[in-house]
């Protein structure tokens, strides 16, 4: 049966930080990463518009020798109406592998389970795991060890990233603090699970309590595609929870500021802020290419 990746627990921990010690190496010496996608074709879909998660897999497979072939979900069936099995057992006949960035995760789990190569998640409306990836990565570039330490979601509790961040904080060590309103926490089932294996978190509804000694702030955009009809209220919800210098104020002097992209400046994070020196967004950004290419190497070695 081929290998997914689909959340963060499909990994193992060893699996984990070797995964992240294997991106560092390979950003810093593109030589290491090889060729493990050589004569091989590897289907990019997306049924969601992409900046980082397109051009990085794209990028990531060519740099491994492999085949991108990128597909809008327009162009696919499953708009249609075919189901994500009978698309996943086409599919898999002539490609080596799918990576997704969708809507459903129900439906991702369906074509992973009809599918005969390895499927990635490249975003899905539950979980981020590649985005998780990158920026453990970023943490690990700039802390060395995520023992001890403390990171703060600001925002949407109930987002896929924070959803894919919890899920990570199994294997790591570190603190991971939830700063939301009561009408946007995390979902339960997921919260229940990480801390069932071993993550610490925890929920806080106070923004300064909860960046105090913080080791690296993080927040993602409020308002998602497919939410445009509910945005006036979850900003309103949300905006005691930007991320600004005021919360930066009671972090720790040298945290790093985190943002998954695309921001929008003046609504989750100020303009100062995103500028900060304690900023490392753009790293984040690239380590999306490194840490795919190093989950490559983990799927097809």
């Amino acid at each position: 049966m081929p290998r997914h990746f689909l959340t963060a627990s499909d990994i193992t921990r060893e699996e984990f930080h070797s995964l992240i010690d294997f991106a560092i190496a390979i950003k810093r010496n593109p030589l290491l990463a090889g060729s493990p996608l050589e004569n091989r074709n590897i289907a990019l879909i997306f049924e969601k518009p992409s900046t980082r998660t397109r051009v990085s897999f794209e990028v990531g497979v060519r740099q491994l020798g492999g085949n991108p072939l990128v597909l809008n979900g327009n162009e696919l069936q499953l708009a249609r109406g075919e189901t994500p099995e009978d698309t996943a057992q086409v599919l898999s006949r002539y490609v080596d592998g799918i990576v997704i960035r969708t809507y459903s995760h129900e439906n991702l789990k369906r074509l992973a389970a009809a599918s005969l190569v390895p499927v990635i998640n490249g975003l899905s409306d539950s979980y981020h795991p590649c985005q998780a990836l990158a920026d453990f990565v970023t943490i690990r570039e700039n802390r060395k060890t995520f023992s001890g330490l403390k990171l703060v979601f600001m925002g949407d509790g109930s987002s896929n990233v924070c959803h894919s961040l919890l899920m990570a904080a199994v294997y790591t060590g570190a603190q991971v603090t939830v700063a939301c309103p009561k009408e946007y926490m995390p979902s339960e089932e997921i919260f229940r699970f990480a801390q069932s294996q071993g993550a610490r978190i925890n929920i806080e509804h106070d923004v300064k309590r909860a960046c105090a000694g913080a080791d690296v702030l993080y927040t993602d955009v409020w308002v998602s595609m497919g939410q445009e009809n509910i945005k006036e209220q979850k900003i309103a919800a949300l905006k005691p929870y930007q991320l600004n210098e005021e919360a930066q104020s009671v972090a720790r002097k040298d945290h790093l500021v985190m943002h998954c992209l695309p921001a929008h400046k003046g609504e989750e994070i100020t303009e100062g802020t995103f500028d900060s020196m304690n900023s490392v967004i753009f790293d984040q950004a690239e380590n999306r290419l490194h840490a795919q290419k190093a989950l490559f190497h983990l799927l097809y070695r």
